[in-house]
C-alpha cells in the first residue's frame, strides 16, 4: 500500500473494527471530490491560539488539526498559553466551538466543505486534569453533533475529533466514561499500552527527549529506524503520531525535518509557521 494511501486510511475515522478506530473503507466518512485545494490533513497548528485571527488562519491555511491551551477559571475554560495572559472573552467556545458549530452549519455538515474528515482539535489542559477534564466534558456536551463519540465500546465519527492532552490526570475520568466526547493523547511510553484507539487515539511527545537530530546533516540511520519503529508500532494499533519541539526556523534544517517524518509516516507535522508549512506540504504532494 503506498505511504500516502497508508496514512489517510489510519488518519480516517469510520465503523470500529474491534472497538476502535476505523483503517480503510468507511465510505460514510471517506473524502470526497472537494472544489478547491485538498485539505492538508498532516498539518498541525501548535498553539493556534495565538495567531491573529485564531482557528481562521489554521482553516484558510487549510490545517487538519489544531491546539487550544486551556485553563479552567470558575466554570469557564480561558485560552491561553498561561496563566499571566487570560482574557475572559477568549473562551474555548468564543474562539472555537461556537465558530466551528456555525461552520460545520454552514458546510452542510464538514469542517471543509466536500470533505467528511474529521478535523482534529487537540485540547492541551493546563490546570488541574481531573478537574479541568470533568468541566470541558459538559462543555463538548453541549455541541453533541458536532464531536466525534465514543460510546460502550463503538466510535461514531462527526466533524471534529476532540484529543485531550497536557495534564496526565485528565485521563482518570476520561478512562471510567462509558460515554465521551474526546479521546486521549498518549506519549511514547503508552506506545505498548493494550488501551484500544478509541481511547488513546494519537501519540505525542518532545522531539528533542527522543532524538538528537534538529535536521542540519545527515539523520543517522539509527534514528531514522527508530522513529520509523515508534510509527509503525502506534499505527499497527491504529494510533496517530505527533511530535512536538521539532525545529520551526524556516530553512532547509526544517525542511529536512519535515520530510523525513513525512517519510516515517508520522501523522501530523507540528508547526507556528502556518504559511510555510502548507507551501512545504502542497510541494511535497506535487513531487
Amino acid at each position: 500500500m503506498a505511504l500516502t494511501t497508508r496514512r489517510r486510511a489510519l488518519t480516517t475515522l469510520g465503523a470500529t473494527l474491534a472497538g476502535a478506530f476505523a483503517l480503510p473503507g468507511s465510505q460514510a466518512w471517506a473524502g470526497t471530490p472537494h472544489r478547491g485545494r485538498r485539505p492538508l490533513w498532516n498539518a498541525h497548528a501548535h498553539n493556534d491560539y495565538e495567531h491573529p485571527r485564531p482557528l481562521s488562519d489554521a482553516l484558510d491555511h487549510r490545517f487538519g488539526s489544531v491546539e487550544a491551551d486551556i485553563f479552567l477559571v470558575g466554570d469557564q475554560l480561558l485560552i491561553g498559553h498561561d496563566a499571566s495572559e487570560l482574557d475572559p472573552t477568549r473562551t474555548l467556545e468564543s474562539l472555537y466551538l461556537d465558530p466551528l458549530a456555525a461552520r460545520v452549519r454552514a458546510n452542510h455538515g464538514s469542517v471543509y466543505r466536500g470533505w467528511r474528515r474529521p478535523l482534529q482539535l487537540l485540547i492541551d489542559i493546563k490546570t488541574e486534569g481531573s478537574s479541568t477534564y470533568l468541566e470541558l466534558d459538559r462543555h463538548l456536551r453541549r455541541f453533541p453533533n458536532l464531536f466525534t463519540r465514543y460510546a460502550h465500546g463503538r466510535v461514531h465519527p462527526a466533524p471534529l475529533t476532540a484529543v485531550i492532552s497536557g495534564d496526565r490526570a485528565a485521563r482518570i475520568p476520561m478512562e471510567a466514561q462509558q460515554e465521551r466526547l474526546a479521546f486521549y493523547d498518549g506519549r511514547l511510553t503508552d506506545l505498548g499500552s493494550t488501551a484500544p484507539a478509541s481511547f488513546i487515539s494519537l501519540i505525542s511527545d518532545n522531539w528533542t527527549q527522543v532524538f538528537t537530530w534538529s535536521g542540519d546533516g545527515a539523520f543517522p540511520d539509527a534514528e531514522r529506524q527508530k522513529l520509523r519503529g515508534i510509527t509503525a508500532a502506534a499505527h499497527a494499533r491504529g494510533r496517530q503520531v505527533r511530535f512536538w519541539a521539532t525545529p520551526d526556523a524556516a530553512g532547509p534544517a526544517r525542511d529536512a525535518l519535515w520530510a523525513e517524518l513525512l517519510g516515517a509516516g508520522v501523522d501530523y507535522l507540528n508547526t507556528d509557521d502556518l504559511a510555510g508549512l502548507e507551501t512545504f506540504l502542497d510541494a511535497h504532494a506535487t513531487a
